[in-house]
């Protein structure tokens, strides 16, 4: 295992679920942050979706114990303003050439995004062996990450895309599973709590510890 692989490895094993966060509000992303940390998931992706994506990375890193990284980096721009706000670790849906050579050379922990057996040849040609299988309940659940990683066994998986606290457990009893990506633990109707509109964080907080207690 490479040290840029044990890296990643280290956050993918902080707990079960990385919660995939797109935040629309700067004034969620603290109480959000402080509500998953508590119920026990340090390890925070947030989307470079929105345009406060990047102010809300710095203000999360403000959590005690907070592992705060960007998600939806598509290019090597994203990835240097990614690092930038603090990041901690770059997630990407697929990988391109530019983005394996500009995150090779950065060093930061990666999980580019891959959806089949060519992705991950392609991935572990540029030394990436920690990958995320995006979408990946489209692209055909755990049975298909099953057959895909048997040949591949050099490459272990965070899969995203349709994982729920209900199939969950299912990709995390694979071999070759070390974590799943989720946004269920933040749903839109959680962010409208009865004051003001912030964020539900004792929902928040119970549905993270639920999560956390998820086995693997």
């Amino acid at each position: 295992m490479t040290t840029s692989s044990a890296a990643v490895e280290k956050v993918m094993l902080l707990a079960p679920v990385i919660p995939v966060l797109v935040i629309e509000d700067i004034e969620h992303a603290l109480p959000i942050a402080e509500a998953l940390v508590a119920g026990g998931l340090p390890a925070l992706e947030v989307t470079l979706r929105t345009e406060c994506a990047i102010e809300a990375i710095k203000v999360m890193k403000q959590v005690p114990g907070a592992v705060v990284g960007a998600g939806t980096v598509l290019t090597p721009d994203d990835l240097t303003k990614a690092i930038d706000a603090g990041s901690e670790f770059i997630v990407s849906p697929g990988l391109t050439p530019k983005l394996a050579e500009a995150a090779a050379k950065s060093g930061i922990p990666f999980l580019p995004g891959t959806a089949n057996a060519s992705d991950v040849m392609f991935a572990l040609e540029f030394g990436f062996d920690r990958l995320k299988f995006f979408p990946a309940m489209a692209a055909g659940g755990p049975s298909a990450l099953k057959a895909i990683s048997a040949p591949l066994a050099a490459a272990k998986f965070c899969p995203t895309g349709g994982v729920t606290i209900d199939n969950a457990p299912d990709w995390l009893a694979l071999d070759a599973v070390l974590c799943v990506g989720g946004s269920w633990m933040v749903p839109k109707h959680v962010l409208s709590g009865a004051e003001g509109g912030a964020p539900d964080t004792a929902k928040i907080e119970a549905t993270a510890r639920a999560a956390a207690e998820l086995a693997r």
